[in-house]
């Protein structure tokens, strides 16, 4: 057995073997902000603030295989095969290129007298990356390619609402009703509170095999052979989520002509509710009784669909066989009604 010389002060790695590196020169990155806000008083006890938030992410890092082949070369035709004979991947973390997000984000709130509130917050944004973090990998590596990384996030909602709550019952004691006697000991110090969310899905790639394309390092996705691609939110399968048609393999040596995250999956839709009550021990001591309910309409959140042109399983493709951690669609939703009870203790 051959030992590494550690004399040396390096280490040679077999060229088999893949590997993760920096940059000699790190260039670190860094970010640029801009907010702009706007807030006024609308009177009846409401308050609207919008504002306008920017920020730009300078020379993100990503992961960007240097060890990238050309269509129709296989491993051998690697850059640093041809050079050194070496074959596997080359992992380089390199500040990379510029990242952005722009929204506009709205905020409408009422706060009442004995406590309670309303709020409204709506967000519309767009966040544009050419890899989603500083662990995601680029999915084009020769720099003639480079520009088709850039594409919305794969994290990017364009619209997400949010409406919340706080009501104190106007029961029990210092309310309005039922302020003394039994009744105000039974129904009095409850408080209900309620989250309502919707959002956007998110962005995926439609991709299909590589096989022709025989080029390490590079992400082959379907050529689109529609305009337009209809969206037609089926769930489950035999019913598809967008049209399967629009989209066909590669069986030619080159990249498809679709991009990355070209399609955005189904929504999300959730309530949140919950109510307390405080049942006073002593000037210090508060006992807290509280029932949560998580998806209290039992809504499901479903994934996003299969997105993988193959004239093999093409009825597979464009649809939504996953439901958070089901594998079959099956009735019943991973994302299912829950209920919480609990004591609190407070002091």
């Amino acid at each position: 057995m051959i030992v590494p010389d550690l004399n040396t002060g390096a280490i040679r790695i077999p060229a088999t073997v893949g590997t993760v590196t920096w940059p000699e020169d790190y260039r670190r990155g860094y970010f640029q902000s801009l907010n702009l806000t706007l807030e006024r008083d609308l009177g009846a006890g409401f308050n609207l603030t919008t504002s306008f938030v920017a920020t730009r992410a300078i020379r993100q890092t990503a992961r960007r295989n240097i060890n990238y082949g050309f269509p129709g070369r296989g491993t051998n035709g690697r850059v640093l095969a041809q050079k050194w004979g070496r074959t596997a991947d080359v992992t380089m973390y390199t500040p990379f290129s510029t990242s952005n997000y722009n929204g506009w984000q709205n905020q409408l709130r009422r706060r009442f007298k004995d406590g309670g509130m309303l709020g409204l917050s709506y967000t519309y944004s767009k966040s544009i990356s050419f890899a989603d973090n500083n662990d995601s990998s680029l999915s084009w590596n020769d720099p003639a390619l480079w520009g088709r990384n850039r594409a919305p996030a794969g994290f990017d909602r364009t619209h997400n609402l949010q409406i919340y709550g706080v009501y104190l019952l106007p029961f029990g004691k210092g309310k309005k009703y039922a302020n003394s006697g039994l009744a105000g000991q039974i129904i009095g110090n409850w408080q209900i509170n309620g989250i309502f969310s919707t959002m956007s899905g998110t962005p995926f790639t439609v991709g299909t095999a590589s096989t022709s394309l025989d080029a390490p390092g590079g992400t082959q996705t379907a050529d689109q052979v529609k305009p337009t691609v209809a969206i037609l939110g089926g769930v489950g399968r035999g019913n598809s989520y967008f049209d399967p048609d629009a989209f066909v393999p590669v069986t030619a040596v080159r990249y498809g002509n679709s991009g990355r995250n070209i399609l955005r999956g189904p929504g999300l839709t959730n309530l949140d509710a919950s109510i307390f009550r405080d049942f006073p021990l002593t000037e210090r001591w508060k006992l807290q009784f509280r029932a949560e309910a998580f998806n209290l309409s039992n809504t499901p959140a479903f994934n996003n669909p299969g997105a993988t042109a193959s004239s093999a399983t093409r009825n597979a493709a464009g649809q939504i066989t996953a439901l958070g951690g089901y594998t079959e669609i099956t009735g019943a939703a991973a994302t299912e009604r829950q209920f919480r009870f609990a004591l609190k203790l407070m002091f």
